[in-house]
């Protein structure tokens, strides 16, 4: 019970930059956060029901397809901000909440898939609730000014070597119960 736990605490960490790119706009509001954090939610509780009915037809081992799906997610996070960062300006909100709600929600799928057949409703709840505290945390630390300004590639990046790492170790690590 505790690693799945620990597992969506820890796969969560992205969600601090991706509040501080959130602050660093001027027209983004705490509501938009909270807004995004619900979708976030309700896409966790999908990710869980839907893991737990699509486990045993996966024909192999459901840690690659877990770790390629984050692999490929971290990629897309980092060249997406490289590619589009200029044409989209006014999307940026709606998209960045897109892409947390869906990489939360892969995050809640992965980790019910790892630990079956010992996976519990803790899991999508531990998981949208590190998002929200990452994410609202990092908010207001960006909004108040008392941290310094880091580039949106940065916090791109860095959320994107976040989710390959945990893509890389949900294939080549063994995670006992």
């Amino acid at each position: 019970m505790f690693m799945p736990i620990l597992s969506g605490l820890v796969v969560s960490v992205d969600a601090f930059f991706i509040g501080l790119s959130l602050g660093m706009q001027k027209k983004c509001r705490f509501v938009h956060l909270a807004i995004i954090n619900g979708f976030l939610l309700f896409l966790c509780f999908v990710g869980f029901f839907v893991a737990e009915q699509i486990y045993e037809t996966i024909p192999f081992d459901p840690d690659l397809v877990v770790g390629i799906s984050f692999i490929a997610l971290g990629l897309w996070t980092i060249l997406h901000h490289f590619i589009f960062r200029d044409s989209q300006k006014g999307k940026a909100t709606v998209l960045i909440g897109l892409v947390m709600s869906a990489e939360a929600m892969l995050i809640t799928m992965g980790i019910t898939l790892v630990f079956l057949p010992h996976s519990t409703i803790a899991i999508p709840i531990t998981v949208s609730l590190a998002h929200f505290a990452y994410s609202a945390l990092s908010f207001r630390l960006a909004q108040s000014r008392r941290v310094r300004k880091i580039s949106p590639a940065t916090a791109h990046t860095v959320s994107g070597i976040a989710l390959i790492i945990y893509g890389l170790m949900a294939i080549f690590i063994e995670i006992s119960i």
